[in-house]
């Protein structure tokens, strides 16, 4: 995987260096884990103000594509500012999906909404700390819909705070860095007043919701620092592909 060596003389990464620096590691995992190449298609949905993208624009070749969307207008318009004009091949788009913690006068449904891509549009696609702010029937249509936009073959990345006996004993204990001592229907979630700040599943159930959705493992689950390891990323990722059947 590549890693990214920072050295500096003050305490800590400043944001722009962390948001570099992030966007760097999981392009490391999208190759490492999901296989991704220069000439592949790729999708985001949560593209936020672009730090997945940014490094994308150096790795992807002029074959390849990205297309990203997000429920949060103005980050959308950051990526169609910064991003877009010097890259024709990245387009980005909002989608006005209702989210209590990022897009609360949204007009769509998330339960039944449909990406705005056709069957088999894509090679890879990755979703960075986006299903740890969704509710079971959002993440299980959203799964739906990452099948059917992916080829035959296809994969993506996507990461969780998952709840096995290795997490659970890691909050008993004190070393996790959540608690999520709230229970909601079907998840668990760490700030009692806003559940999709921060939610965490079963693995298990996680594990089912891919089943349903027709996902198959593509990799090994690569547990995250949050339950006190020292290896990044923070949240668990897990890769699945579409059968190639």
């Amino acid at each position: 995987m590549r890693r990214i060596a920072r050295r500096r003389s003050a305490p800590g990464p400043l944001p722009g260096e962390q948001h570099r620096a992030v966007g760097e590691l999981y392009l490391g995992l999208f190759v490492e884990l999901g296989g991704l190449q220069p000439d592949e298609s790729v999708l985001e949905p949560g593209c936020g103000t672009g730090r997945m993208a940014e490094p994308l624009t150096a790795y992807l070749s002029a074959s390849g594509s990205y297309d990203g969307f997000d429920v949060v207008a103005d980050a959308v318009r950051v990526c169609e500012e910064k991003i877009a004009p010097a890259h024709p091949n990245f387009r980005f788009r909002h989608v006005d999906v209702f989210n209590r913690a990022y897009n609360p006068n949204g007009r769509l449904d998330p339960d039944g909404f449909a990406f705005p891509y056709p069957d088999d549009a894509f090679d890879f696609a990755f979703l960075t700390s986006v299903f740890t702010h969704m509710r079971p029937p959002e993440v299980r249509r959203y799964l739906g819909e990452i099948r059917r936009v992916l080829h035959p073959g296809g994969r993506c990345l996507m990461t969780f705070f998952l709840l096995n006996d290795e997490s659970v004993d890691a909050i008993r204990r004190g070393r996790a860095s959540r608690r999520f001592a709230h229970e909601g229907d079907g998840y668990r979630y760490d700030v009692a007043e806003r559940p999709e700040a921060a939610l965490a599943y079963r693995e298990e159930d996680v594990l089912a919701f891919l089943q349903e959705a027709g996902l198959e493992l593509h990799a090994p689950v690569r547990r995250g620092r949050w339950t006190g390891r020292d290896e990044p990323p923070n949240q668990d990722t897990v890769v699945v592909h579409r059968p190639a059947r």
